[in-house]
């Protein structure tokens, strides 16, 4: 079998096919013609989104997935939130709420919060550069495949902007009976949930491919 097959196999193993593609609205199936870059397609029945050719696709989510990777690293070193009644202090890094319930006895749902708010974002930040990145440098990632799938897995459960809303509600509730700040660790945490839902935004699924069948042709 010919590397231009392999990629054909892969292509259709990860649900990805350039004839073919439904309205998410309207359930209509279209023809996938030939765009450029930045051009969008509608659906002809009731004029849904159905895709869009973004310019530098793969570039620009690679960017994003590496801002968003600094702002991780920066949202685990600095504290959340600090609190202050009576005189005393408390600062929260953002896996404390985790170990907090892991303390208390409440192991699965410390472990959930634990894999929504630290391990997810991050396995997004590193399959997304892991994927992107050796393309960039003209080198053909190994087990495309797996790691969409895993990419795709792992999406559902990134579920960064329920925690930060979360943090807003206990921010409002605490304020009423104590001191509390804003913390460094939030605004870059924020700056990170913002570059990922970039880096899915400008992510043209079938850029990857194309880019990789360039790769091993």
């Amino acid at each position: 079998m010919g590397e231009g097959a392999a990629i054909e196999n892969d292509v259709m193993a990860a649900g990805y096919t350039e004839a073919l593609v439904a309205c998410p609205e309207c359930d209509l199936v279209h023809s996938v013609p030939e765009i450029e870059d930045g051009e969008q397609g509608h659906c002809i029945r009731c004029g849904s989104l159905l895709y869009v050719r973004h310019r530098n696709s793969l570039d620009r989510s690679l960017a994003f997935a590496i801002t968003g990777l600094f702002f991780f690293i920066l949202a685990n070193m600095f504290p959340l939130l600090t609190f202050e009644l009576d005189g005393q202090s408390q600062s929260n890094r953002l896996i404390d709420g985790a170990i907090a319930f892991m303390d208390a006895g409440y192991w699965e749902l410390g472990l959930v919060v634990f894999v929504a708010s630290i391990v997810a974002p991050l396995m997004v930040l590193i399959v997304l550069i892991s994927v992107l990145l050796p393309m960039r440098l003209n080198i053909a990632p190994t087990n495309v495949k797996v790691q969409i799938r895993l990419l795709t897995h792992l999406k559902p459960w990134a579920m960064s902007e329920i925690f930060i809303l979360g943090i807003i509600v206990a921010f409002v509730k605490l304020s009423d009976f104590a001191d509390v700040s804003v913390g460094l660790s939030l605004v870059a945490f924020v700056l990170m949930v913002a570059a990922v839902v970039m880096a899915y935004m400008t992510l043209d699924d079938s850029a990857i491919w194309r880019r990789l069948k360039e790769l091993k042709a």
